[in-house]
């Protein structure tokens, strides 16, 4: 398959989006802390206030979701439409002659 600049662009987009939403999951101060204790979420807590820092990141990871699931379908409208045009990886089988 043949991805033109377009689809490179949306691709490596909706890698960083990928991204971004792990570590927005993983900073989430949970019941348990998460990872956001381990490099000073406690400190974010005062900032933003208890609940805040729970609130901010709830809506970072919503909004990192909606994008990915954007793109997601993008991705998968485009490439279906490379496949109907017919620019596939998929060799045509040679037809055998029978004698």
């Amino acid at each position: 398959m043949e991805f033109g600049t377009l689809t490179w662009v949306i691709l490596g987009f909706h890698t960083l989006i990928a991204l971004g939403l792990i570590i927005v999951v993983l900073l989430q101060a949970d019941k348990g802390e998460g990872l956001s204790g381990a490099f000073g979420g406690g400190a974010a807590q005062t900032m933003f206030g208890a609940k805040g820092s729970l609130d901010f990141f709830g809506k970072l990871t919503t909004v990192f979701a909606v994008i990915f699931i954007i793109t997601s379908f993008t991705l998968t409208y485009m490439a279906t439409q490379n496949f109907r045009a017919g620019s596939s990886n998929i060799a045509p089988v040679p037809q055998s002659q029978s004698k």
